[in-house]
């Protein structure tokens, strides 16, 4: 990935709290107290410039709404179109992704070579699923093998999840994504029951943490999210059917909550038009409606909250409508903070979700205040300029 150095003056910056004047000066990519020789200059004068956001609920390989064609269909089409739902995203202003189901090396080699321009890429390859779990495409009818596909693979025993946790470590994955409930988007399992056994969760959590990693977890009711945090899970995708028990055991346990209420949205109003199964559609009825509650519970119990989008197929240009809902449940400083720091804090890397000297020079030019204005958030017109590391890119 290339860098490069741009001095953005006048600009309203956003400093965690609140905006203050000052220039951001960007040189090798990253942000320095003074402006380099013959740095190239962004006026921003009355603007307002934010952190490059964080998607850390994004999918590249998603090509579709259908499960089996997803994980079966060619991997060269998967991935070439991953290669245009990573450079729509970033020109939205998600500077950096956490792709928790699919992804590999092969692609995140091509985003540092340069080869198209993409978000910041953080993958953990295809999820790991019980048999007749979240990440198991096969209907109850349909009687195919099924063991692995580019999202997700089906691993089974405390053995194997430790060799499939290892592999995925090997080849450069940022962390491990594992299903401990059922799913909107599975055909054969109910929501609310967790899944794999406890010992498998914990081998996952203790290969991952010995590397230095970490675990995602799709989970949605209070069951399924206690199974995944009591055996060290760090971050829990969904949660929309928690309860206020659980978001103070998760707050105790410092545990994220990702929540994806752009998928449950866009899947309501769109989803039959594109050919969404009738299971799927049922499901997404019982969690739509509790996804931004979920959002009011973890704030209010100390969680930290993130954002992601979980958006399938089609659905992708959906994104920007997940901030305004995010900014519906919690507010707008809180969703700035979920799509910023708190989402840095959750992949690790100081260098991200904030201005201050040698952070990355990623930023988004605003015409409003976010704040007084929050549709300055999710409006496309209100973007004036999409920077990355240092280069002004959209």
């Amino acid at each position: 990935m290339t860098t490069g150095t741009v001095s953005i003056t006048g600009a309203n910056v956003w400093n965690g709290e609140s905006f203050e004047q000052r220039d951001v000066h960007i040189s090798g990519g990253l942000v320095v107290e003074q402006p380099a020789a013959g740095s190239l200059r962004y006026d921003a004068t009355g603007k307002y410039l934010i952190p490059g956001l964080i998607d850390a609920h994004f999918h590249a390989y998603a090509t579709s709404m259908d499960g089996l064609e997803n994980e079966r269909g060619p991997l060269s089409y998967a991935a070439i179109n991953g290669t245009l739902r990573l450079e729509k995203a970033l020109h939205r202003g998600f500077t950096t992704v956490r792709d928790v189901a699919g992804g590999d090396i092969g692609l995140a080699r091509s985003i540092e070579a340069g080869h198209f321009d993409s978000p910041r890429y953080h993958f953990t390859g295809p999820a790991l699923s019980q048999t007749g779990g979240h990440g198991d495409p096969r209907s109850q009818h349909v009687d195919v093998c099924f063991s692995h596909g580019h999202m997700c693979e089906v691993v089974d025993g405390v053995d194997a999840l430790r060799v499939a946790v290892r592999d995925r470590l090997r080849t450069g994955a940022h962390a491990i994504k594992i299903m401990t409930s059922g799913g909107v988007f599975s055909l054969a399992d109910p929501l609310r029951i967790p899944q794999y056994s406890p010992e498998e969760v914990r081998v996952v959590v203790e290969e991952a943490t010995r590397r230095g990693s970490y675990v995602a977890a799709h989970a949605y009711s209070s069951e399924a999210v206690i199974h995944s945090i009591e055996n060290g899970v760090r971050s829990i995708e969904h949660g929309n059917l928690i309860d206020s028990a659980t978001a103070a055991r998760m707050a105790e346990l410092g545990t994220f909550l990702v929540p994806t209420l752009a998928a449950y949205d866009a899947m309501d109003r769109r989803g039959a038009d594109i050919g969404l199964n009738e299971i799927s559609l049922a499901k997404n009825t019982e969690v739509l409606s509790k996804g931004q509650e979920a959002i009011q519970l973890a704030l209010a119990a100390g969680v930290s909250v993130g954002f992601g989008s979980d958006l399938m197929g089609d659905l992708e240009d959906d994104q920007l409508c997940g901030v305004r809902l995010q900014v519906e449940a919690g507010g707008a400083v809180e969703a700035l903070r979920s799509m910023t720091e708190v989402n840095a804090r959750l992949i690790g890397d100081a260098r991200l979700g904030h201005l201050g000297a040698g952070a990355f020079g990623d930023a988004v030019v605003l015409s409003a205040d976010p704040i007084a204005d929050p549709s300055a958030l999710w409006e496309p017109d209100a973007r004036l300029a999409v920077v990355q590391g240092g280069h002004v890119v959209a």
